[in-house]
């Protein structure tokens, strides 16, 4: 009788053991994951697991000199590409606990939000000028340095920015 209620409690638990689950999907929609081909393998995270958005802390754009420097300095780098190309362009990445960017991602869209692939030469131009932006301020969060999600939308008209957000 101990045998056969052994052999009973055994094969429940053989057949209620619950199978472990493999999550394909990121922590949250958006995250960037690192990818061999386009990322800077020196480009370091202080903590992987937990990327912010940028308006986390309340203080929205965190850079130097505050949007009208970023605007300004954008602006006076960027040549203007001779097009009829309208539309929106965003430049996602991630921006460390020293303030160093990295993992940048950009999606295009024309102005009726359609995927979109504008010309090269503005696309190139907007991505070498994101990735030297050097202004970058560092988040924190009860005294601890943050790494945090950071995305600037330029709005595109007929190869010319009219408008950057955030």
């Amino acid at each position: 009788m101990k045998k056969i209620l052994l052999m009973i409690l055994l094969l429940t638990f053989y057949f209620c053991k619950k199978e472990e689950k493999v999550n394909k999907y990121p922590n949250s929609i958006g995250d960037i994951t690192f990818n061999a081909e386009k990322d800077d393998s020196n480009f370091v995270l202080c903590n992987k697991n937990n990327v912010y958005q940028y308006f986390n802390d309340g203080r929205g754009l965190g850079y130097e000199g505050e949007k009208l420097a970023l605007v300004t300095t954008i602006k006076e780098k960027y040549k203007p590409v001779k097009t009829t190309q309208s539309g929106l362009i965003r430049i996602r990445f991630i921006v460390n606990c020293k303030g160093e960017t990295g993992m940048f991602r950009v999606i295009q869209m024309n102005d009726s939000y359609e995927a979109f692939s504008f010309d090269k030469k503005i696309i190139n131009q907007l991505l070498k000028i994101t990735k030297e932006l050097s202004g970058w301020m560092i988040k924190q969060r009860k005294d601890v340095a943050l790494d945090y999600y950071q995305y600037l939308i330029f709005k595109i008209k007929e190869g010319k920015i009219v408008e950057i957000l955030p």
